[in-house]
């Protein structure tokens, strides 16, 4: 691994406020963001992504790398829960599995952020078709995490068809927000793009470091409860998104020769999402315990991406 690029990334002032947010909590300070300006941060930065990536992709020649790369996204949303229930169900039961399956087969969008902004730090380009590949990527293991856990359970909730379940998935407002953004980007052209343009790249990282801190506040908060339930669940948390990020890491190789594109398949696999699949599972596996799968993707896959798995990919990306 470049040693240097871990360094600069540590250094990061946005990672840096996520550990302030650690400390805070450990110091049981006052210190929090309030939770109306919380969300509307974060609705912010999927807005700004997803309207870059838009303007990004409408310049873009459409060829095959695209699609293969959509075709691949989806399948790692697909795959990754599949084979991630199956070692989770005996030790944490079938709702369980189910709800952690899909949190780790879905994707993180403040984690796709973040690396946005570290690939840029860096002068390292990628394709604004990647946001694309992040959006197709939410609702795919958010339905097969609830068709597990719905074949294995002993009992049926007739309540929950896969049409209604099809549409949670879509509408979920993390999901909505990132493809509507997309779209947008993609139908404006250059000039009104320019008009927005302060709003949606300089101010940026100013928000992006202040949601950091709120997730730094917030993972501190609920670790402590997490650890209580065993050696299991941390070492799932640690190992199996590090496992997803490096095999990736490889294997994009084959669709993609563009570094900053490889690195964001490999953090996408390595992510977990804790937005769009806590809302949906609260809905749909109501059995399943929060917990559980909200902390180990938000204070332990969340910090561990954003400060060694980054450099760790791009440094086995650049080696092979």
């Amino acid at each position: 691994m470049d040693w240097q690029l871990l360094t600069d990334n540590l250094t990061n002032p946005a990672l840096l406020f996520f550990f302030l947010g650690l400390i805070a909590v450990r110091l049981k300070s006052d210190l929090e963001i309030p939770a109306n300006s919380s969300k509307f941060i974060s609705l912010y930065l999927l807005f700004s992504i997803g309207f870059k990536g838009g303007q990004e992709l409408s310049h873009s020649d459409f060829d095959m790398e695209i699609t293969y790369s959509l075709i691949f996204g989806v399948l790692l949303a697909l795959l990754v829960p599949i084979y991630t229930f199956f070692i989770l169900r005996k030790r944490l039961g079938t709702f369980n599995a189910g709800a952690i399956a899909a949190a780790y087969g879905s994707v993180s969008a403040v984690t796709f952020v973040t690396t946005v902004s570290f690939l840029e730090a860096h002068d390292i380009p990628f394709g604004g078709h990647m946001v694309a590949v992040m959006a197709l990527m939410e609702a795919p293991s958010i339905i097969i995490g609830v068709l597990l856990v719905s074949f294995f359970k002993k009992e049926r909730d007739p309540n929950n068809s896969f049409g209604k379940l099809l549409k949670h998935a879509l509408t979920n407002g993390s999901v909505l927000m990132i493809m509507g953004s997309l779209l947008i980007g993609f139908l404006a052209n250059e000039s009104q793009a320019e008009g927005i343009r302060p709003f949606t790249t300089d101010i940026f990282k100013g928000f992006l470091a202040v949601f950091l801190l709120d997730m730094g506040i917030t993972s501190g908060k609920k670790l402590g409860a997490f650890l209580e339930n065993g050696w299991f669940t941390l070492l799932f948390a640690i190992f199996i998104p590090l496992i997803n990020g490096v095999a990736v890491a490889f294997i994009s190789a084959g669709i993609t020769e563009s570094e900053g594109n490889r690195l964001l398949f490999a953090i996408l696999a390595a992510s977990a999402s804790y937005i769009a699949v806590p809302a949906a599972m609260k809905l749909a596996v109501p059995k399943a315990n929060p917990g559980l799968y909200l902390p180990m993707a938000l204070a332990i896959t969340f910090p561990l991406n954003i400060t060694l798995g980054m450099p760790l990919y791009l440094s086995l990306i650049q080696w092979s």
